[in-house]
């Protein structure tokens, strides 16, 4: 029986005529693009991207609480806005069919986003900058910037994120950093399951109980907090608070993958699908050069700004967080995060904190690291 051998290169390259399109979109303001998961910050839709998260501070969950509270209701978690754009969450434009790896955000928020809250926002392309790496060769960081209205026109949040375009099958290939991870199963010992649940254990949002700024010293460090083991289960809980960004069924994913012909990579069964995929699907997970299924990037920056959220309490107000991402986090990763204060200062009147931030794997590899800055009462 006569055979045909699957091409070498079966996904699409990043040719000069793609960069060249997009480097002419910089700077221009984006009017149309895919509609957000959330316009507004219901209470249904804060409690799914907490609890998407793990998070069940009821300053966002708890509405008999949150009223007892200077907000005089629940309020959106910082990270909530992810679900308010599909462009800070990674949905980017050009370059059809070339893989696209989420790898950081840094944002600054400006005021909180209150129950019922809609919010407005405004983006553009902001630079591609090419770069060498291990992971993929040549590949290209596509920065956009994002801001943030609330339905009053106050500016409530600013942030740059980024991705990584990549050639699938140079990723593949390649020998990589995920070379000795792929397909590696390290079954826990109950011993360390219990290590991971006396964290657990131990996680408490600070609440009512206010920070005050006085109390912090440099040196400082923030109480560990513990995300994973990681499961299939658990990317899609997160992608059921975030909403995705190619997650459609029957009639809306074919009319998507009409609109966007190199959207759909076919399956096994010659069916075209969503690249986002390779967070539930081993097999297409390791076709793009990763360890397996991972991780979302926007679920790990949520990861760091939630240790902020639990250590500052109600009264405390999260300005900045900037996270990049290192590596991705498959099925069966366990991940503690950990920070310190770095810095004290006071700009304009206001009292802040900066923490250095840290999340690493159960086997002591940086998975991402990051520094905040948050306002904190003062006693005074």
């Amino acid at each position: 029986m006569a055979t045909t051998a699957e091409p070498k290169n079966k996904f699409p390259k990043i040719t000069e005529e793609g960069l060249d399109d997009l480097r002419q979109r910089i700077g221009v303001k984006i009017e149309n693009t895919v509609e957000p998961w959330n316009y507004e910050a219901t209470r249904d839709a804060i409690r799914h991207y907490a609890h998407g998260i793990g998070d069940d501070n009821p300053l966002w969950c708890d509405p008999e609480y949150a009223a007892k509270t200077k907000y005089g209701s629940i309020v959106a978690l910082p990270s909530f806005l992810f679900t308010t754009s599909r462009i800070i969450s990674g949905y980017c434009g050009g370059l059809s069919g070339v893989h696209a790896m989420w790898a950081g955000a840094d944002w600054t928020w400006h005021k909180p986003v209150l129950r019922n809250d809609t919010i407005k926002v405004e983006a553009y392309l902001k630079d591609l900058v090419e770069h060498q790496t291990k992971f993929a060769g040549r590949s290209f960081q596509q920065i956009y910037h994002v801001d943030f209205y609330n339905q009053h026109g106050d500016h409530v949040a600013g942030a740059d994120s980024w991705v990584f375009r990549t050639d699938r099958d140079e990723a593949r290939e390649r020998g990589t950093k995920y070379t000795e991870a792929r397909g590696r199963v390290e079954p826990f010992t109950q011993e360390q399951l219990d290590e991971f649940y006396e964290i657990y254990d131990q996680e408490e949002a600070r609440g009512a109980r206010p920070r005050y700024f006085e109390d912090v010293n440099v040196g400082d460090k923030l109480p560990p907090m513990m995300k994973g083991p990681m499961t299939v289960t658990g990317f899609i809980c997160y992608a059921q608070g975030w909403g995705g960004l190619y997650i459609r069924a029957n009639k809306l994913a074919y009319k998507m993958q009409k609109a966007h012909p190199g959207l759909g990579i076919r399956n096994r069964f010659n069916v075209p699908d969503c690249p986002e995929r390779v967070h539930w699907d081993e097999a297409f997970a390791l076709e793009v050069g990763a360890p397996g299924a991972y991780d979302y990037g926007p679920e790990r920056c949520s990861w760091l700004t939630h240790h902020m959220t639990d250590w500052i309490g109600d009264d405390g107000f999260l300005h900045k967080s900037n996270c990049q991402i290192r590596r991705h986090n498959p099925d069966g990763d366990a991940i503690v995060i950990t920070g310190e204060v770095t810095r004290k200062f006071e700009e304009n009147g206001r009292k802040y904190v900066e923490v250095a931030q840290k999340a690493t794997t159960h086997r002591g590899e940086l998975s991402a690291f990051g520094t905040a800055v948050a306002e904190l009462p003062s006693k005074g």
